[in-house]
């Protein structure tokens, strides 16, 4: 089963759940952190890596002997990333989504692909739960690419966590998509609300089932709980705001190694996602 943990916004304890849920089951357990540009999940797992990736992403060179500058490459390119101007031909390499279509039309033969640096992956192990993250470079803005390189370690055998970015934009959708379940993590305040409606919206738009967890479910008040209510979406587990709770998490320790009893409250919100999957 693959299940991804989101959230319509920062902050609101998506990586809690999904390392604490990771370490209360049996293995094979894998976490996959997809929040690229800002992965934490090794924060609290503490793998031993092992190994370690450079992902590159195609974009277009061109043999400017070759080329008879007719424009067809600028045509096809919805993101400018080509462009042939006067007796040149420019590139963008930094606005290229990767699609290959200048290549297809080029007449000549000009254009091929060369590898532009996204980030790194790195794979580790920490008890019976394997680990991968991405790291996206520093001033990248294509964070697609390198999460499908992440999601490319899912295996068919055991439960695979999905660590999604906050939002709902692209990189959170690639997360997503075509996963069995999806948690939704937010906190029951007007911003918690705000965000949940649209990241609800998101993965209604998806297909596929979700369910809810509330982080530090006795601050605010219960529109969040009237919403679930309301959408039909079910309340898989209320987490307190807890002292303890909070100082483990400073101090990056999983607060289930504090507290062994919340592991059966997590293989109890496991058991509910499976009986609603299946």
């Amino acid at each position: 089963m693959i299940i991804s943990i989101a959230s319509g916004k920062g902050g609101t304890g998506k990586t809690t759940v999904a390392t604490n849920l990771a370490l209360s089951l049996d293995p094979p357990v894998r976490v996959l952190d997809c929040d690229v540009e800002e992965p934490n999940a090794h924060l609290f797992l503490k793998p031993r890596f092992e190994a370690s990736h450079t992902v590159t992403t195609p974009v277009p060179s061109v043999d400017e002997g070759k080329c008879s500058l007719c424009g067809k490459c600028g045509e096809i390119c919805q993101f400018k990333a080509i462009l042939v101007i006067g007796q040149t031909v420019l590139t963008f390499p930094e606005m290229c989504h990767s699609c290959g279509g200048c290549v297809e039309v080029c007449p000549e033969k000009a254009i091929t692909e060369t590898g532009r640096e996204l980030g790194i992956i790195e794979e580790g192990r920490r008890d019976g739960v394997e680990f991968v993250h991405g790291r996206l470079k520093v001033g990248e803005a294509m964070a697609p690419p390198l999460i499908r390189k992440v999601r490319a370690y899912e295996k068919a055998d055991g439960l695979t966590i999905i660590d999604a970015p906050p939002g709902t934009s692209c990189p959170v959708i690639t997360s997503m998509k075509q996963t069995d379940f999806v948690i939704l993590v937010t906190e029951p305040t007007p911003f918690g609300l705000h965000d949940l409606e649209l990241a609800v919206g998101a993965v209604e738009t998806l297909g596929i089932p979700c369910g809810l967890v509330i982080n530090r479910s006795d601050l605010g008040d219960d529109r969040v709980r009237e919403f679930a209510r309301t959408k039909q979406i079910p309340l898989l587990m209320e987490i307190p705001f807890d002292r303890g709770i909070a100082e483990a998490y400073s101090r990056g320790i999983p607060f289930v190694e504090e507290r062994p009893e919340w592991k059966e409250k997590f293989r109890a919100l496991y058991q509910s996602i499976q009986k609603i999957v299946h």
